[in-house]
């Protein structure tokens, strides 16, 4: 029997386990995938406080060895459902696991959108990616586009500029929506190209092989093709609440329908990070929620117990 199970091994979810170590609950931390979450996605993070500069992979690294040192425990597994029996919570994992706790808090985080194209799924890792830091290397020299234009899509740009020969951005929206800084730092690059109100409509292959896209004018209905060598897809990221529908209301979009004090409609079940609906989902804010889920479940504990 643990104190708090908490599902996801990103910011939030480590923070939970950190927050809940520190006041002397048992924390487990059950993860799917790698530690981190989104955040290892990123080659820069310059915007947290205290540190000047440092990679989402550092970050995630420290987070981890800090809630080891606690004394978390963590499993490798998918968490598929929580039972709500009062006073314990199972959390039960596609492995035939069945983990109990007094409370869970549940922060597992976003996954990416995909563009719903025929054939996208068979390229992921074969001239699709999501991923610039991870996956950047392999384009050194080549041509990329990356579809997007919020923060998200001008970040991999930036970074795909220091290695590819040309990297073009595909937006379906009028205008880039990323921040004017990283706009700033794109428009001088003289190997980047940034095309808006476009759609892309189909990918390009040769023999199994990704070749380009096919895109088209939103306004005037042309359309081209562009070569490319390599797709980098930042255009959203979707919430993975749905198994655990049930103890908490989600909103229209899939999240979590939880405020800063990160309640749900199940006493001994919150909610923590990108899965939350928010109108910021930052590194802050995630570890943000963390302590604050973190310290609800030592208080209902408390309380309870």
């Amino acid at each position: 029997m643990h104190d708090i199970i908490i599902i996801g091994g990103g910011p939030a979810g480590m923070t939970a386990a950190l927050y809940a170590q520190r006041n002397g609950k048992s924390a487990l931390v059950i993860e799917k995938t790698g530690f981190g979450g989104q955040i290892t996605h990123s080659p820069k993070v310059e915007n947290y406080p205290g540190t000047l500069q440092m990679s989402g992979n550092q970050f995630a690294d420290s987070m981890l060895d800090q809630i080891l040192a606690q004394g978390a425990e963590i499993e490798i597994e998918t968490a598929c459902a929580v039972e709500d029996h009062g006073d314990t919570k199972v959390v039960v994992t596609e492995e035939g696991s069945r983990f109990e706790g007094r409370a869970v808090v549940i922060a597992t985080g976003v996954k990416h959108r995909m563009l719903g194209l025929p054939g996208e799924d068979e390229l992921v890792g074969e001239g699709i990616s999501f991923c610039a830091v991870c996956d950047g290397d392999f384009y050194s020299g080549q041509k990329v586009c990356v579809a997007g234009g919020g923060n998200s899509a001008l970040q991999e740009a930036i970074l795909l500029a220091e290695k590819c020969s040309e990297v073009v951005i595909l937006q379906d929206l009028p205008a880039l929506t990323g921040e004017q800084k990283l706009q700033d730092v794109l428009a001088a690059r003289g190997n980047v190209k940034v095309i808006c109100d476009t759609k892309i409509d189909g990918l390009i292959t040769e023999s199994g092989d990704f070749k380009g896209v096919e895109i088209s004018s939103r306004t005037t209905g042309e359309k081209q093709t562009i070569p490319c060598d390599g797709l980098f897809v930042a255009i959203g990221l979707i919430p993975e609440n749905g198994p655990f529908a049930g103890l908490a209301e989600l909103n229209d979009w899939g999240y979590f329908d939880s405020d800063e004090r990160c309640l749900t409609k199940t006493p001994g079940v919150f909610v923590a990070g990108d899965c939350r609906s928010k109108g910021v989902r930052q590194l802050t804010t995630a570890v943000a929620d963390g302590a604050t889920a973190a310290l609800a479940a030592c208080r209902y504990i408390n309380e309870r117990f």
